[in-house]
């Protein structure tokens, strides 16, 4: 049954899932990746993506309880420097967690080398940060890699790839995307709640690709018109967009509440191509009425918005 369940999933050459804004999503949908896509012997797992795209949100919901060797706030230098720990027992932890852009600061490449080889020798999972940027001096693919731009995009490669540098290309190139589509969202909530006078409890965020959801609960009195006119207008004022702490975000002197708020760009005036949809688009299945935002190409077609373009031969 095991052997049949191992092939079933290498029928699956990748899969893909909205990248969500927000800890506790991406925690819940990391758990979910875990339980979908993992096998027990799985024991190298690449993580791909830039800073501020919510790998490691995405990694303590695939494994609760892992120590990372770094945070958005704290570095952890007993865990970096576990690589040179020569008298090193295994047994200590099931699982090591190593952020390669932090390790290549403090390490040389060959010491973190001898580490994950002799982790994995004793049956221990590495879970690799930037497993990009160790893959060629490895030279041992990852049993699976998750790279987290736009979207989470989860393989398990095979000797015909695909290679790490293929999933950074892919998801380095769209996570500008979800920041913008997510500072456009913050602006146009900004609006919502004060020249639109509509309180943050009828609505709540949802995903689409190259976008975003607001569902309403109920059905609001909103000149969207007016509203993509005046996003349109803050987002020309060239504002500046800034962390603020771990619920909140400054854009210009203006401070609100966010769920992301270290996934923006750093200026409005970064949101190209914005639109919003001139109509409330009712959800029956959620019982929601949807305000929809999008990016790039304004698709006329609202049934059309999450549209499937990412094909092969973008990992190849």
């Amino acid at each position: 049954m095991s052997s049949i369940r191992s092939l079933i999933q290498e029928y699956s050459m990748y899969s893909l899932y909205f990248a969500p804004r927000g800890k506790e999503r991406l925690l819940y949908l990391g758990e979910q990746i875990s339980h979908r896509h993992m096998k027990f012997d799985d024991k190298l797992i690449g993580i791909i993506g830039d800073a501020g795209s919510g790998k490691s949100s995405l990694i303590q919901g695939m494994f609760p309880g892992l120590e990372l060797t770094n945070n958005d706030d704290t570095l952890d230098t007993h865990k970096i420097m576990q690589v040179r720990d020569f008298g090193r027992d295994f047994s200590c932890a099931t699982t090591f967690h190593i952020d390669m852009r932090f390790q290549m600061a403090f390490t040389q490449m060959h010491e973190i080398i001898d580490f994950v080889n002799g982790a994995l020798e004793h049956g221990r999972r590495v879970v690799v940060e930037h497993f990009n940027l160790l893959f060629p001096a490895l030279k041992i693919p990852a049993d699976v890699m998750i790279g987290i731009g736009e979207e989470i995009l989860v393989v398990r490669p095979n000797v015909f790839g695909p290679l790490p540098e293929n999933i950074y290309t892919v998801v380095h190139t769209s996570l500008q995307y979800r920041k913008m589509a997510h500072t456009a969202e913050d602006v146009t909530i900004q609006l919502l709640e004060g020249e639109f006078g509509v309180d943050r409890k009828h609505f709540f965020s949802s995903d689409i690709k190259n976008g975003f959801l607001l569902r309403f609960t109920e059905a609001v009195d909103v000149d969207l018109d007016k509203l993509a006119g005046r996003v349109s207008q803050r987002l020309a004022e060239h504002l500046p967009v800034r962390y603020h702490d771990e619920n909140h975000i400054m854009i210009g002197d203006s401070l609100m509440y966010c769920t992301g708020p270290r996934l923006h760009v750093r200026n409005t005036s970064e949101v190209t191509d914005f639109n919003l949809l001139p109509e409330f688009i009712r959800d029956e299945k959620t019982d929601t009425y949807c305000l929809v935002g999008i990016l790039r190409h304004a698709e006329k077609d609202a049934a059309k918005l999450n549209s499937f373009e990412f094909t092969t031969s973008d990992l190849l």
